[in-house]
Formats: C-alpha cells, structure tokens, sequence
C-alpha cells in the first residue's frame, strides 16, 4: 500500500514531538514508531535540560562549558546556537505549561552536573525529567496527526537523488510505503549494539543504518558515550544512575573505600563523562567493584523518586548508601551529518536530535545537553522544513515490487553482537581488537540483504551490524585518543581545537568509502 503526505516523522522521542509540534498544524504530518510512543531514551532522560537562565549565568558559560567536555571537537557556530537559543525554546515550553521543578521561593531548582561549573540544570518530576518533559509534548499533539505505533521503517525510499518517503513493516509482516517531500529521522542512538546499555531496548542504531544506506553522509560514528553510573547487578545493568546524585553530594568509591576520582581530575566525581567512566573501567579491570556512595545526598528518596524505586524493585537495600555501578553505552555523538537546520546530504531527507550529528558535543557530550539539542534542533529543523519550499507532491515514483518472502539469511544473535561490541569498541580500544571486529562484522553480507523478505527482528541485526561497522572502521581510522574515544594504542590527542571528522558514506554503486579512501 502506498500513501502519501507532506511530512513523515520517524521516532517519538523529545526531537521528534518538537518537529511534530512545530508542523501538525501546516502540513499533512504522520508519525512512525516501532514500539509504543514512549519506548524512547527521552523518555527514560532522569537529569534534566541545561540552559543559563539564573541571572549568574550566561549562555557563554554554557557554551565553554560544553566546549571543554567536548575536548574543543564541538561545531563553534551550532553550539553557539543551542547554548544561545536555549532560553527561548525552553521559556516558550514554559508559557505553553510545562512544569519544572522549582524551590520553596518559586526560583527554578537548579542542579550541578558533570563539566557544568555552575548549577544551570533544571528538571522536572525529581529525576523523571524525560517523563515528564515527553508526556507533556505527547498530550499537545496526540489528537492532532495520526501516530502509528509498532510499524517500524526499515529502509528510506530514494528517487532521482532524494528521499521521497519510507518503507515500513509492521507487527504482523505487512510492508508499506509512505511517501513525503519531507523525512525527518529522530529514531535515537545505538546502545542497544553494547551488552551494558542505560538506553531503551528498541534502540538499536536504525536511523543511522537507513540514512546511510541512502546515500546520507555519517560523521563522528567513532564517538560513544559510555555513562559512568549505569546501576549495575548480577552481571547486568538494570537502569540509568543519573549524574545529578553526583550533583547532590554522592561520590565514587571502590571496594576498599577509596576515592579514587580525587586523583584522577579536579572535578573529581563531577569531571566529565568520558573522564569518570574510564576510571571506573580502570578500577573494575583491577578487580575493584565501583559503588555510587550517597550517604551525603539529602533527602534522595524525593530528590530521586524513580531512581529510589528503581532500588527497591530491585532488591537493593540503600540504607548502607552503596550503589554498584559501572560504564554503559549512553550516547552517540556522532550519526547523520545535519546543518544547523537538520538537512542532510541528500535532499529531502532531515535528521533531528540523537540520530543526527550537529557537532555541538564535540568528542563527549556534557550533562543535560540531550534534551536540549532535541528542543532547540527540533523547532530549527521544523522551521527548515517550512522555509525549504518543498515539491507539493512527489512525482514519477512507482513504488516497488517487493517479493515478501523470508529466506534463509546468515545473521549472527543480537547477544554475539553485543558481547563483541563491548569487548573491542567499548570503554577502551585498540588496533588489534579493531581489527578482529572488523573482520568478524565483515563475514556477514549487511548492506546487501533485502531486507523486505527479512523479520523485524533480522532487520533490526542488520541495522545492529552496519552501525556496528560504521563505528569499528571509524575507530581505526582515528588513530588519537580523542573525548570518548580512547585508543590504548594512541593513547595521546593530536593538536586539540583542530576539528577532523571523518565523514562516512555509501554510493549508489554500493562501494564503501570512508572519507576519500575506498576499503
């Protein structure tokens, strides 16, 4: 079956209800999800939105600030533009009737996270501000446009050199092709590809995987973010400890009590995320368990209402204020290379929030910046699109003939891809696990599988092995440590503030290129 109209969104995070909000009401909109509309990292997002609103602060604060995290590797001009736009996005949800937590004086509650040197954090719900924030955007647009859940967009629909729509497959294995002038990407990361992950289940890197097999160029895929504090029990991690404890007064320790962040960077338990999380990888491989300590951390229970339950409804009793923790796969700075107003490299086609890579996280994103970006980025790529004047209806495409048979594909489980993932482009990485997982990805045919005949469940591997790929190859060809990128091999950053992407991209002909040189 194929439909047409004016705007097709896939995702239903903070990124993609800002673009849904910004166009229901001048654009024949549909919305794409593959799970339920709140199966999202926005949704899961407990520490807040950062924005220099106190009369203390300034959005150049803000600005160095992320800049310094980010190891100087940010875009100038667009995080000039988050840090700087911030107020009036965030002020404008405000007047619409978002509620953020404040004081007994009426003042905004602000928080202190990792890289930030001033309390610039506001929240809402305690530590449920990705709930809260999520809930309230849903509730404006829900009876507005048709949102379809549980039909998952498995390939972007390419036509004379621009995208004209997407191709999906819902629960039950039936295809359908929607078609639109405008495709807006804002499907999240890819931390399902690690074994330790704080993200949602259904975030597997599809965005990615489907721009890129369009023809989009990736940059930056080399940069994960692993979260320092991801609650960690029985050899699994059971969920997100926001950096906000730390905020509060909770402090790093190992099995034998030791401090061991107070050696490591003056910002101590607060020095930013790729600092903090290869420490405790350090200490864990020394065969040191890592606890979050928050017996200094007032009033937890209602400070951190969901993080308490999560405690609870995991047997752990925190009246000892040990926390077990360790690194886990949190965040992409890289993805599908946007402009300021999230246009990518092919016509047609945007990308919005954590799928895109602005820049404005540089090599490490800083606290609370996520939201943010999906906020600010999201009213510019909605504002891109209605200034683009894009063909009223796309013409000349016949859609396809599609042979909706499985067939036997060679595809490895979605635990080997994890275990290999963490194992060699985890925390720490080098040449020689690199190339073992480059050469174990590369004995599966990814970017040549008709993915029409395949389960979602063998289409989401697919997308798993491509940004998988996308991320090993450009491991190695980063041959500096670099933010959240650590090279045990290169253990040292060349010239700091000298931006070098590496720019990823598939021709139609189906031969790889990483930058100009062809594998």
């Amino acid at each position: 079956m194929m439909r047409q109209y004016d705007a097709i969104i896939i995702g239903s995070g903070i990124a993609a209800l800002t673009v849904l909000y910004r166009l229901y009401d001048q654009m024949n909109v549909i919305v794409f999800t593959k799970a339920n509309t709140f199966s999202s990292n926005s949704y899961l997002a407990q520490g807040g939105v950062a924005v220099a609103m106190d009369k203390e602060d300034h959005w150049s604060e803000h600005y160095r600030d992320t800049m310094v995290a980010g190891i100087y590797h940010n875009h100038p001009e667009h995080l000039e533009v988050l840090t700087k736009e911030a107020q009036v996005y965030i002020k404008d949800l405000i007047k619409r009737g978002m509620k953020f937590d404040r004081n007994q004086m009426g003042e905004f509650d602000y928080g202190q996270e990792g890289g930030h040197l001033k309390r610039r954090i506001i929240h809402a719900g305690g530590d449920a501000t990705g709930k809260v924030l999520t809930t309230f955007m849903f509730e404006q647009v829900k009876d507005k446009v048709k949102i379809i859940e549980n039909e998952m967009a498995i390939n972007l629909i390419t036509h004379e050199g621009r995208c004209v729509g997407v191709t999906t497959k819902n629960k039950n294995g039936e295809l359908n092709q929607y078609l639109a002038p405008a495709t807006i990407v804002a499907t999240g990361g890819c931390g399902g590809i690690y074994e330790y992950t704080s993200n949602a289940e259904t975030i597997t890197g599809d965005g990615m995987a489907m721009a890129y097999r369009a023809g989009a160029n990736l940059t930056d895929m080399e940069f994960v973010q692993f979260h320092p504090t991801v609650f960690y029990k029985n050899g699994k991690t059971i969920g997100l400890i926001s950096e906000a404890v730390r905020g509060e007064g909770a402090f790093l320790q190992n099995s034998k009590g030791e401090r061991f962040m107070e050696t490591v960077h003056e910002l101590k338990d607060l020095a930013p995320r790729d600092i903090v999380a290869r420490a405790i990888f350090r200490e864990i491989q020394k065969g040191e368990l890592v606890y979050l300590n928050i017996a200094n951390v007032k009033d937890f229970r209602r400070r951190f209402p969901n993080i308490f339950q999560m405690c609870v409804e995991n047997g752990m009793d925190i009246r000892n204020g040990l926390l077990p923790v360790m690194p886990g796969a949190h965040f992409m700075m890289g993805g599908i290379q946007t402009d300021e107003r999230g246009r990518t490299s092919v016509k047609g086609l945007y990308a919005v929030g954590e799928v895109a890579c602005t820049g404005v996280h540089g090599a490490n994103r800083i606290a609370s910046n996520s939201l943010l970006e999906g906020i600010v980025f999201g009213n510019r790529t909605a504002e891109g699109i209605l200034n683009d004047h894009l063909p009223v209806v796309v013409s000349g495409f016949r859609g396809a003939n599609w042979v909706n048979k499985q067939t036997p594909v060679n595809l490895p489980t979605k635990q080997e891809m994890k275990a290999k993932m963490t194992k060699y482009a985890g925390v720490e990485r080098s040449a020689e696990g690199l190339e073992k997982l480059k050469t174990w990805l590369e004995q599966y045919p990814f970017l040549h599988i008709n993915l029409e005949s395949l389960s979602l469940e063998e289409v989401e591997i697919v997308n798993m092995l491509t940004v998988a790929w996308l991320i090993a190859t450009s491991a190695l060809e980063r041959k500096e440590s670099l933010g959240s990128h650590f090279r045990i091999d290169f253990p040292e950053s060349k010239k700091v503030g000298e931006r070098r992407e590496i720019i990823r991209q598939i021709s139609y002909d189906q031969k790889i290129l990483v930058g100009s040189s062809l594998i």
